[in-house]
């Protein structure tokens, strides 16, 4: 077994008042019209010159995230300069996108940078320090040697030039919590199987009570005498013990306000038990958990802005294996909910998981609604592609507050159909229901098998199979782990459900 990773370095990001004393790297943002704004262009009043040459040179409009560089400059103390473009002024910037765009245009070969930011609310100046962030996420934890590029980097240390401090300060405290968040969901779908078990996975969980968070874990005896009998079939062909994680956070002013709930599948490896997947890719499954992945750091995020709201995360974390224990197809098995269910692949696994999460948390815990997430369906991907995200949803108002938070974070959600003509296809001859519905609609009919296990509860389900590991590259995110969902369910809290 490979040693336990050390946690990803994280970049520091410092803030402080807008002065004179710069020096090494220097990044400035410039408007229509090379428009800065007065402390910046007291900066560049030595080589004004030079950055108007410069700026025709690359036929620069100031369009976000386009830039250009003047190595050198005629300024003691700095080595360089980065103009970035800030935006045509007809929209508002995403701030989240300028500081990953920022960091993307930083020399690993630097130690540290400052960016100036005079005249930017305290608000988008912590949207800047979260896009610089998330875009510095690295994870090279198993890596022994390193390429000579990366011999000087990556850089440790930006610091944000601001007019207000204090309130800049402020703001960031209360984001910096979701960039942890994020991290963490990210470290945990990058980590190998054979690191991240599910036992491994609950002791991670578990780092939450520093925050204030109680965190309880039922273990293989705990949870076949509850019943979980769905998630356990699962896990029996598997030498690693399956655990459910029960994350509560109270920050309601009544302790005993209704509380809302976030599950997630986690499923830390899936082979695809007896009927097997195919060889080629198989590695990437050791994926099959960012949902729950998502909830562990959105519970980090939540906890460490002393969010006002009373919150629940469970998590199922089990390992899908082939051995003479696995369960088979053809199985009947009994979920928590009292259900009979016809195994038919026992690929199509993760469901089977979630179906007695969601059953036990509105059973125990009576919730406004649950979300779940999951890398369910293959299907997903076909449907969807990797930009969007499933929703499915019994109820209209939470389906739009999702919806809405998708599109203010860039994590965005489609709704997908549910209903009746759907439902019948995972009736079984021989139990309550069939745990998959055939090929056609198989997003949907996953779905489906999920809403039979909510007990009515208000409740959407995110299938995240595009959007949760092997997602590609953008300004903010370069790692395979996306940490996808934290941020977009962090805004869902804060819009729609913080009192």
């Amino acid at each position: 077994m490979a040693k336990h990773s050390d946690a990803p370095a994280r970049l520091k990001i410092a803030i402080r008042k807008l002065g004179d004393d710069l020096s090494g790297v220097v990044v400035v943002l410039a408007g229509p019209n090379l428009a800065f704004g007065p402390a910046t262009t007291a900066f560049l009043s030595p080589i004004e010159t030079a950055v108007g040459r410069a700026a025709a040179a690359e036929r620069f409009k100031a369009k976000a995230g386009s830039g250009f560089t003047l190595l050198a400059p005629l300024i003691s103390s700095v080595d360089r300069v980065i103009v970035v473009g800030r935006g045509d002024g007809e929209e508002r910037p995403d701030y989240v996108k300028l500081g990953g765009q920022i960091a993307g245009k930083l020399p690993s070969s630097a130690e540290h940078a400052t960016v100036l930011l005079d005249g930017l609310a305290a608000e988008a100046v912590a949207d800047i320090a979260l896009g610089l962030r998330l875009r510095a996420y690295t994870f090279d934890a198993y890596k022994t040697k390193k390429k000579d590029e990366d011999a000087g980097g990556p850089l440790s240390k930006v610091t944000l030039a601001v007019s207000d401090e204090a309130a800049a300060k402020k703001a960031w405290k209360l984001k910096e919590g979701l960039a942890e968040g994020v991290e963490i969901a990210r470290t945990l779908v990058n980590e190998p199987a054979n690191v991240l078990t599910p036992k491994e996975f609950a002791a991670r969980a578990g780092e939450l009570s520093k925050l204030g968070v109680a965190v309880e874990v039922m273990g293989d005896k705990d949870l076949k005498k509850a019943g979980f009998g769905a998630l356990l079939a699962v896990g029996q062909g598997s030498e690693q013990e399956s655990q459910v994680v029960i994350m509560r956070w109270n920050g309601a002013k009544d302790e005993d306000a209704q509380p809302i709930a976030f599950v997630g599948k986690g499923v830390v490896f899936d082979t695809g038990g007896i009927s097997i997947k195919p060889g080629g890719g198989m590695e990437d499954m050791k994926g099959d958990m960012a949902g729950a992945a998502c909830v562990v750091g959105l519970m980090h995020a939540l906890a460490s802005r002393k969010a006002k709201v009373n919150v629940i995360g469970a998590i199922g974390c089990v390992e899908n294996m082939p051995d003479g224990k696995a369960y088979r197809p053809g199985d009947i098995i009994t979920g928590l909910s009292g259900q009979t269910i016809e195994i038919i692949n026992t690929d199509a696994e993760g469901r089977l998981v979630l179906a007695d999460v969601l059953w036990y948390v509105q059973d125990r815990f009576k919730p406004k609604f649950m979300v779940d997430l999951a890398t369910l369906t293959g299907a997903i991907l076909v449907a969807l592609g990797i930009d969007n995200a499933g929703l499915f949803s019994n109820d209209d108002p939470l389906s739009e507050a999702i919806s809405k938070a998708g599109k203010s974070t860039g994590e965005t959600v489609w709704r997908m159909p549910l209903g009746p003509e759907y439902d019948k296809l995972i009736d079984s001859k021989f139990a309550d229901m069939k745990q998959t519905g055939g090929r056609h609609g198989g997003s949907i009919t996953a779905a489906q098998f999920l809403k039979r296990h909510v007990n009515g509860t208000p409740w959407a389900h995110l299938d995240i199979a595009g959007t949760g590991m092997g997602s590609p590259s953008s300004d903010t995110n370069r790692s395979w782990g996306s940490g996808w969902g934290v941020r977009l369910l962090d805004r869902l809290v804060s819009d729609a459900y913080e009192g």
